[in-house]
């Protein structure tokens, strides 16, 4: 048998198989952590919902430091709270806008009033490999480190347009969660460990279902408007050409059909 299945869909299909003349019925059994579901900010993790106790945060804390081959460590301050590293690894579809280079101590007072009418920006991608390392508190919420993030990289777009994601793998799926604004990162990174399996951050667009157009520069604007018309050409030349296929197979059937008598 060469049967295949997508494995959101194992759960809801149940198979009559013949084997050696005998009908087979069995069904498999599939818990609900079987399939990979949708979260959002709502559903948080179990490490997110956690609150820990003076005793568990210094028990946490040493099993973590203990598990690490770097310098990378957690601290526990006097006042009960904590410090440590997390690493956020970007996965920007989108290009980032940076500030426009320093103006040459020769220009003239003319091309400064030019540069300063026009404001450009420089925009680039970022390598699909790109991370980086934040020293943070136990107080530091994901808006603060998307801040922090954009800070260190110069870049000037509105944080609004990103979010910060929980990557985590369970019975070999990958789940993404968005994070909301107001938890705290290094929680998340001291409950479930050091290892990168277990838990990761992610930096991507801040897609929601309502676009605030009003974060984007006119150029931007400009450039989705292309981005869509290429689309929207693409999509109407599949649909064609797919509907010229199909006229073509039933011209082509019905010469291969005879007429009686």
């Amino acid at each position: 048998c060469s049967y295949t299945c997508h494995y959101r869909c194992q759960p809801f299909i149940q198979l009559d198989c013949s084997i050696h003349g005998s009908v087979s019925t069995e069904k498999r059994d599939f818990t609900e952590d079987s399939i990979e579901t949708d979260t959002n900010v709502d559903e948080q993790t179990e490490a997110g919902k956690q609150e820990l106790s003076a005793a568990e945060i210094h028990h946490k804390i040493k099993e973590y430091n203990a598990q690490i081959n770097n310098n990378l460590y957690m601290v526990v301050n006097k006042d009960k709270s904590y410090t440590g590293f997390i690493k956020v690894h970007f996965q920007l579809l989108r290009p980032i806008s940076l500030p426009p280079p320093p103006q040459r101590q020769n220009s003239t007072e003319e091309e400064g009033q030019q540069s300063r009418r026009i404001r450009r920006r420089t925009s680039f991608y970022l390598p699909k490999d790109a991370a980086k390392h934040l020293h943070i508190s136990s107080e530091t919420r994901v808006r603060e480190v998307i801040e922090a993030l954009l800070k260190k990289f110069t870049v000037v777009d509105n944080p609004a347009k990103f979010a910060l994601f929980e990557r985590t793998e369970k019975q070999s799926q990958v789940c993404m969660r968005k994070l909301s604004d107001e938890e705290h990162p290094l929680l998340l990174r001291l409950c479930a460990g050091p290892s990168e399996a277990a838990l990761s951050l992610v930096l991507k667009e801040n897609e929601t279902g309502d676009v605030n157009w009003d974060a984007f520069s006119l150029p931007e604007l400009s450039n989705f408007l292309r981005i869509l018309q290429r689309e929207e050409e693409e999509h109407i030349r599949q649909i064609v050409k797919r509907y010229t296929n199909a006229r073509d197979m039933m011209r082509q059937a019905m010469t291969h059909i005879t007429t009686p008598g």
